[in-house]
């Protein structure tokens, strides 16, 4: 087997392992309740403050584990590592953040939480599920059709 196609394994074998270490952990959390992720919401009425100490120990977690996994010289599976370098705040980063809140509060679920709790087989958030992956394909549509008018907008006019 080449160097190429064990380091996609790999990859694909961490990515399966966090996935389903996520999945058990917001399990284990409650986080797959929707009822908890509204009462956490819920300023004032029944307001449920464990959604904030899940999310402060991941925020522990992760803050260790990236000092420690960005001191090697590479990834394990990668040539390098695949940090964001962007730092704006544009349109469409604040929009996607304001759609996902207004869904995550309506709905109760996060993409992670939904696909986890996909496995029990409840109508409601089957629902959610496919309205989350229409949105994501609507998104890419309205993406392809607006890019050439965007791409347009910023070239500038002959002088």
């Amino acid at each position: 087997m080449s160097d190429p196609a064990r380091n996609r394994y790999g990859e694909w074998a961490v990515a399966l392992v966090s996935g389903v270490l996520f999945g058990v952990g917001l399990a284990l959390a409650g986080m797959t309740r929707p009822e908890k992720v509204r009462g956490f919401l819920s300023f004032f009425r029944d307001w449920d403050p464990s959604l904030a100490f899940v999310m402060g120990g991941a925020v522990v977690v992760h803050a260790v584990a990236f000092q420690l996994i960005t001191r090697r010289r590479s990834p394990v599976f990668a040539a390098k590592f695949a940090l964001p370098t962007r730092r704006d705040l544009d349109a469409k980063l604040l929009g996607g953040a304001a759609v996902f809140g207004v869904g995550w509060g309506l709905g109760g679920f996060c993409p992670g939480p939904g696909l986890t709790s996909l496995v029990g087989g409840a109508a409601p958030v089957a629902f959610f599920v496919l309205a989350m992956l229409v949105g994501i394909a609507v998104v890419a549509r309205l993406e392809d059709v607006a890019k050439p008018v965007v791409d347009a907008a910023r070239t500038p006019a002959p002088r």
